[in-house]
């Protein structure tokens, strides 16, 4: 594996990398899709603005079981993001994590090149974009934000490094009672704070944090976090009689979901339908050698799962494949047919 997140190269002559297909997204769809190009013999290069491969699973839910995909009656989100990581290296992938990709634009050749924000280019036959929902960026906790990093997280990662805290989770979505039984067997307390009496979390999930004793406060915000080096103490307060309570956290979980944006992606001249990318039946997009899959695409009857965006990047990678070499054959052959 090639990470060139911690030494980014400059944007000159020498840093140009040069690959059969680039794909920009390393979440499910996007790792898949790496298999998928090295089964067949290309070379491939993924790129993502995220430091870790996984995408949304390993930014928001890597601890979450995952229900649909086929095969599996369950399988934990990090495990799934493993498991396809280990799929996608055993042909040989470049990642290129910690890279945004800003511009597009084509060679002499007509080939496609991709610069990113930290001044890598990439020259490639064709781009597969399996960017999900584009960049995320989660809704701040107006109270908290000077405690970023010193207890207030948006993200559990590693659930263990809030073992024996005092935890409050805010919010009222599935990410916020998923991150309340999750820490609930390793922290010292939990409890969880919603603005409202009403949650959007499904059905399922509020009852199995209600029969873990995990206390919900409704009806209330969080007004202001105070300590010294670290989080020590979540000031709430009611939103109709403004009583306020004051709770011990060593750590907060701001779960009030996040606002997606194409980014530079919106600037390259992509016919667009409501945020996402319109793509054929080939998964190609109105642009030249560019092709998407997964949950970033827009087409008639279009269902969002991850089972899905599977399919989607085989199609695009294999399609992808005929237009870097128009005598290679579409259907890419069995695995069963291949040697070990």
């Amino acid at each position: 594996m090639s990470v060139l997140t911690d030494e980014p190269v400059a944007a000159d002559a020498s840093a140009l990398i040069e690959t059969d297909i680039l794909i920009i997204g390393a979440g499910p769809s996007g790792l898949y899709g790496a298999y998928c190009a090295g089964f067949r013999g290309l070379s491939v290069a993924v790129m993502d603005v995220l430091p870790q491969l996984g995408g949304q699973i390993s930014a928001m839910y890597p601890e979450k079981p995952i229900f649909d995909i086929a095969g599996f009656t369950s399988v934990r989100g990090r495990d799934l993001v493993d498991n396809l990581v280990a799929q996608a290296e055993e042909h040989g992938t470049r990642y290129l994590l910690g890279h945004r990709a800003v511009e597009l634009s084509y060679d002499a050749e007509g080939l496609p090149v991709v610069r990113s924000d930290q001044g890598q280019t990439v020259r490639a036959g064709a781009v597969v974009i399996t960017g999900g929902v584009g960049t995320f960026t989660p809704r701040p906790l107006p109270a908290g934000e000077d405690f970023l990093g010193r207890g207030q997280v948006y993200f559990v990662p590693d659930p263990a490094a809030h073992a024996g805290h005092d935890v409050v989770v805010v919010g009222g979505g599935d990410s916020a009672f998923d991150w309340a039984a999750l820490l609930a067997p390793l922290a010292r307390s939990v409890r969880l704070v919603h603005r409202t009496a009403r949650f959007r979390a499904h059905r399922a999930s509020v009852e199995k944090v209600q029969a873990l004793g995990i206390e919900l406060i409704t009806d209330c915000e969080v007004s202001g976090l105070t300590g010294a080096a670290r989080l020590e103490e979540v000031e709430i307060r009611h939103r109709v009689t403004k009583d306020a309570r004051r709770l011990p956290a060593q750590t907060v979980v701001a779960a009030l979901g996040f606002v997606a944006d194409l980014g530079p992606l919106r600037q390259w001249g992509l016919t667009l339908q409501a945020r996402r990318i319109a793509v054929d039946s080939r998964m190609a997009t109105n642009l030249p050698r560019v092709f998407a899959a997964g949950d970033i695409t827009a087409y008639p009857g279009k269902v969002r799962l991850i089972s899905v965006g599977f399919g989607e990047a085989a199609t695009a990678v294999n399609n992808a494949a005929t237009v870097i070499d128009p005598e290679a054959a579409l259907f890419p052959g069995h695995s069963t047919e291949k040697e070990n």
